[in-house]
């Protein structure tokens, strides 16, 4: 894709999550239908509903690419591009009522040699969060914006200084790596923040809000978007893939304190 048609990506992305964000804020304080519960996450109706109406606007203006979403699939998965969407990050929240929850949308291109995960990197990225009424978006190789306005990650290098986010996923793989890292954080870090939402924990990496978030056991629909925007935001976005589909363990930085995260998941 050319400038052009990355702005246009970009444009169609933010009006795609403009119109989920507007179904969840109505539907906050209204009594939820559950697909799936289980004991760590829940699969909500409205999950589904939120990912055909981002579908519907991707695709008019899309329809060459394919869409990978937390709520299934669509298009040619030999596509040169695809749409990662997470219609709501932070279901959980989501449905106990927490106004903490938020929609990702990425465009990724196919980079090759296959077509495993490592073959596509995200161009152009959109989070947002409709009950705050931010909106973080970012093209790969520009700045990155919330609301219109240029961010940048915070310039701390001290940990004690820090305020770090975990993440804890619905697997046990993941809960138990991040639990010894809570305690071990605990004791060296400013604060730590637990708010499950991945894709905002992200930008507010990107924002300077906190200064690194780890989690292990995310799926890609998590980060796709968020870990552009804070890349484009001058942060470090490292991933590894795990086993499983669409699985990862990651750490976001400001740049400046990585190697005092070093190994953290291992």
């Amino acid at each position: 894709m050319n400038r052009r048609d990355l702005a246009k990506a970009l444009k169609v992305a933010v009006e795609a999550a403009h119109g989920a964000g507007a179904l969840m804020r109505k539907n906050l304080r209204a009594v939820k239908k559950a697909n799936l519960v289980v004991q760590h996450d829940i699969k909500l109706e409205l999950d589904v509903r939120c990912q055909k109406l981002i579908e519907k606007v991707l695709l008019k203006s899309f329809p060459e690419a394919s869409v990978l979403g937390e709520e299934g699939v669509a298009g040619d998965p030999s596509s040169q591009y695809r749409w990662v969407i997470d219609p709501i990050d932070g279901t959980v929240n989501f449905a106990y009522g927490i106004p903490h929850a938020c929609v990702s949308i990425a465009l990724q291109e196919f980079k090759g040699p296959s077509r495993l995960d490592a073959g596509y990197q995200s161009v152009v990225g959109v989070v947002y969060d409709p009950f705050c009424d931010e909106l973080w978006s970012a093209i790969r190789g520009k700045a990155a914006y919330l609301n219109d306005k240029v961010i940048h990650v915070s310039r701390r290098t001290k940990l004690g200084e820090a305020v770090i986010s975990l993440g804890f996923s619905k697997y046990d793989a993941g809960l138990n790596k991040m639990l010894p890292k809570l305690q071990d954080l605990a004791h060296r870090v400013r604060k730590i923040r637990i708010m499950g939402a991945a894709a905002l924990d992200l930008v507010y990496v990107a924002s300077g809000r906190y200064d690194g978030f780890l989690e292990s056991g995310l799926r890609l629909w998590d980060i796709a978007a968020g870990g552009l925007i804070l890349e484009c935001a001058g942060g470090e976005f490292w991933n590894e893939p795990l086993p499983g589909d669409h699985c990862f363990q990651i750490v976001a930085t400001n740049g400046l304190l990585r190697k005092k995260l070093t190994g953290p998941l291992r």
